[in-house]
């Protein structure tokens, strides 16, 4: 099983880190995949909150992932599991939000998965760039967000 774990820190609120997390239409512009395919998702909530069960499809490149949200806690902690994925098995993940005393996020993005031989030279040290991308693409666009409110 191989892991990555990232942490950032946002002068953003939980508040505003969480309504990026739980919206999906609004991951390409803040992470690193290219777009949501909402042909391949379903569940997904038109008033941007996502909920269980929801499988959320984002595009990067030529891939295709999906994900299976399987856990909410408001403004806490967002969960999920691969739907479908060609490079990862049994990928789970979770998202952390922890306030801080100056009204800023502590996001804590960690997750294990397995994958084929050919990818487990390459794939550790891959996503855990990949991960601390979009941790930190998350960070910085909450903080436009609030300085826009």
């Amino acid at each position: 099983m191989h892991h990555y774990d990232v942490t950032v820190t946002t002068s953003a609120s939980p508040e505003i880190v969480w309504r990026l997390l739980v919206d999906a239409t609004t991951w390409p512009v803040w992470s690193k995949v290219d777009s949501l395919d909402t042909t391949r998702s379903h569940g997904l909530d038109p008033g941007g909150d996502d909920g269980i069960g929801a499988v959320r499809a984002f595009r990067t490149g030529r891939t295709v992932t999906g994900e299976r949200l399987t856990e909410k806690v408001e403004q806490r902690l967002l969960a999920y599991e691969d739907a479908f994925n060609p490079s990862l098995h049994n990928y789970r993940a979770r998202i952390e939000l922890e306030p801080t005393s100056s009204d800023g996020t502590i996001i804590h993005w960690y997750g294990e998965y397995e994958t084929n031989r050919l990818l487990r030279w390459v794939m550790p040290r891959y996503l855990q760039k990949f991960m601390q991308d979009m941790a930190a693409g998350l960070a910085r666009y909450a903080e436009e967000c609030e300085l826009t409110q």
